[in-house]
């Protein structure tokens, strides 16, 4: 059976201070047939440049590095048009440098001790538009952050939804609160390929990158505690 042959790799650029973790990141990623690492940088402030040069189709962005750090790397990468795609690696699954990130429209983030085969696949799935986290590990990332400007974030969250139908609304509150489409549309009474539309919608209308946040808004909202007893 053949399967796209002609299909370019996925590229990879691997943005790290530790030269270790580079080479160790290359050679896991140089492993597989489909995935090709086109540059290295350990500075996010050579991103841009790189991405020029290369055309990423993902960047895998370290939190923790001197000059440019990873978070001012994504916001400053993700903000420009046709941006390639960011995997935030980390030592720390609640790190509130990480929801800060997703925000900026990161597609996820990955452990650095999680094992090679699945951040090859991690690759594979962002680069098809799939974040790298599951809904669960959304919700107790965001439960576990404590947020300064609440009251400022939450007002600017409900003027954002109001820009939703009210079907539109009810999705997004679903997908905060980690159902998948096929849960979403049995609690709705909606088909799949309905709750696949309202959240192509959602996205457009909000100008989202992915599920994540979609369930990071309805969460600044507060809409997710408005009804967690309903959920």
């Amino acid at each position: 059976m053949t399967t796209a042959p002609n299909r370019p790799p996925i590229g990879v650029l691997i943005v790290d201070d530790d030269p270790l973790v580079r080479a160790g990141l290359a050679l896991m990623l140089g492993g597989a047939p489909d995935l090709r690492v086109v540059g290295e940088a350990g500075d996010a402030a050579d991103v841009p440049q790189l991405v020029d040069r290369h055309s990423p189709d993902v960047v895998l962005m370290d939190i923790r590095m001197p000059g440019m750090d990873g978070l001012a790397g994504t916001e400053l990468l993700r903000a420009r048009p046709g941006a390639p795609e960011v995997v935030i690696l980390t030592t720390f699954d609640a790190d509130r440098h990480v929801l800060r990130a997703l925000r900026a429209g990161a597609a996820g983030f990955l452990l650095k001790d999680t094992p090679p085969e699945e951040i090859v696949d991690a690759v594979r799935r962002v680069a098809q538009g799939r974040p790298v986290l599951s809904p669960s590990v959304t919700r107790r990332l965001i439960d576990r952050v404590a947020e300064s400007d609440h009251d400022r974030r939450r007002a600017r969250a409900r003027e954002r939804l109001a820009q939703l139908t009210d079907r539109e609304r009810t999705v997004a509150v679903a997908v905060g609160r980690g159902r998948s489409n096929a849960e979403i549309g049995a609690e709705l009474h909606f088909s799949v390929p309905t709750v696949k539309t309202h959240v192509s919608r959602i996205l457009t209308k909000l100008d989202l990158n992915n599920r994540v946040q979609i369930a990071l808004l309805a969460h600044d909202a507060g809409l997710l505690d408005d009804g967690a007893a309903a959920g």
